[in-house]
């Protein structure tokens, strides 16, 4: 049987992520139970002290166990922690060790949304790919630049450490690793059960891209202000250079240390967000609204709106346009 460790954090954290994991694993024990099998899973909430009262006092989690009582488990599951994530890091310094020590022991390790600030500030996430919510991607890299953040991603696994990207998207996580200790076949009854995708792995057609401006480089800020001006327009990398009296090396590098993109990625994503407004908004065909954000090939265009939202510009409209789903 597979000990699952859910963490009662210290201060505001997602009382979803943790009653909601919790009940999917205990349904998949009586999955496996209905199915002649024996129940897989123990799950215990386990916390650093007593009762956390979350809400303003509107909810209190009691925690099964403390981490001084958990010599040996499985899985370690992290919920977002919410707020200013330095203090919730601070505030949860005592999960630290006890996190790495049962990592060392054999322990996976699994978090959801902004739960991956407190785990990579124990350091795992050095060095591996990781997921958070696609609204705080700036901020993770500003403080922990060794992580490799992949913002388009739903989940991923890196030798042993789970992570979740935005919200609700923890259930996809959660079935996944359902799938992975109880087989593909308990991991679908659990899908249809809680109605979730099984196999949705981007969160990228729900990112809202609002640039980069948390920097102090104001040559790069007036850049991407005029790109945001100026989208519809053709500019170019030495046009920027020029206009704002700086190097065009010495710009794309401050670009993209200061952005996290590239000009031109920048600009492709200026673009594409307009074009997903118009599409959601409108009832304009995909060509009229190419032509509105700047593009005049159709393939560049569909091709780039895909990449950076993981459908097309059709699928898009159809999903998030009721009026002009079959315009």
């Amino acid at each position: 049987m597979k000990h699952i460790s859910i963490i009662v954090p210290f201060g505001h954290c997602s009382v979803t992520n943790i009653e909601g994991t919790h009940q999917i694993f205990s349904e998949a024990n009586g999955v496996c139970e209905a199915m002649g099998k024996p129940p897989l899973f123990k799950v215990q909430l386990v916390g650093a002290g007593g009762e956390v009262s979350q809400r303003n006092g509107l909810f209190k989690i009691t925690p099964d166990i403390m981490i001084s009582d958990v010599h040996k488990t499985d899985l370690i599951v992290i919920p977002a922690m919410m707020g200013d994530q330095r203090k919730a890091i601070e505030l949860n310094k005592a999960f630290g060790p006890w996190i790495l020590q049962q990592f060392k022991l054999g322990a996976e390790i699994a978090s959801f949304c902004i739960g991956t600030f407190f785990l990579a500030s124990t350091g795992l996430l050095n060095g591996r790919r990781c997921a958070t919510h696609w609204r705080f991607a700036n901020e993770f890299r500003t403080m922990f630049p060794n992580a490799n953040l992949v913002d388009d991603k739903i989940l991923t696994e890196d030798a042993g450490i789970y992570t979740s990207g935005g919200a609700y998207s923890y259930t996809n996580l959660v079935v996944y690793l359902v799938e992975k200790y109880a087989g593909r076949d308990v991991a679908i009854l659990i899908a249809k059960a809680f109605m979730i995708d099984i196999d949705r792995h981007s969160q990228s057609p729900f990112i809202i891209f609002q640039g980069q401006k948390a920097h102090e480089d104001e040559p790069v800020k007036k850049a991407q202000e005029f790109i945001e001006q100026n989208f519809t327009e053709r500019i170019t990398v030495d046009q920027l250079a020029s206009m704002f009296a700086v190097g065009r090396r010495n710009l794309e590098r401050r670009f993209k240390k200061a952005t996290s993109n590239t000009i031109v990625e920048y600009m492709q994503r200026v673009k594409i967000e307009a074009a997903k407004k118009t599409l959601e908004s409108t009832r304009d065909n995909v060509n009229e609204v190419m032509y509105k954000v700047g593009y005049s090939d159709i393939k560049a265009f569909r091709s780039t709106f895909k990449k950076i939202t993981g459908i097309s510009p059709l699928e898009y409209r159809n999903k998030y346009n009721k009026e002009g789903a079959n315009v």
